[in-house]
């Protein structure tokens, strides 16, 4: 089982998660090892680890450049874009 981070709520992570997995089934780069994992599981993997984050609650969500797709009604930014 895959623990998400302390302070966010299970719903944030779940939607957060889906959002992520979908970006990977349509060709992002994984910004972890992808080993034999699925993309729903690799994409849990990145949110816990803090390498997902998403501008939702943001004052500056909409004016963020970062934004690394925002087709599914949010957006998601890596929070290293070098690692």
């Amino acid at each position: 089982m895959i623990q998400r981070p302390p302070g966010m709520g299970a719903f944030h992570f779940v939607v957060l998660s889906r959002l992520r997995a979908a970006q990977l089934m349509r060709g992002c780069i994984p910004k972890i090892a992808r080993d034999h994992h699925k993309a729903m599981v690799v994409a849990q993997l990145e949110v816990a680890s803090g390498k997902i984050a998403s501008l939702w609650n943001t004052p500056d969500a909409a004016a963020s450049p970062a934004a690394v797709d925002a087709s599914d009604g949010a957006s998601l930014v890596p929070v290293n874009p070098e690692s």
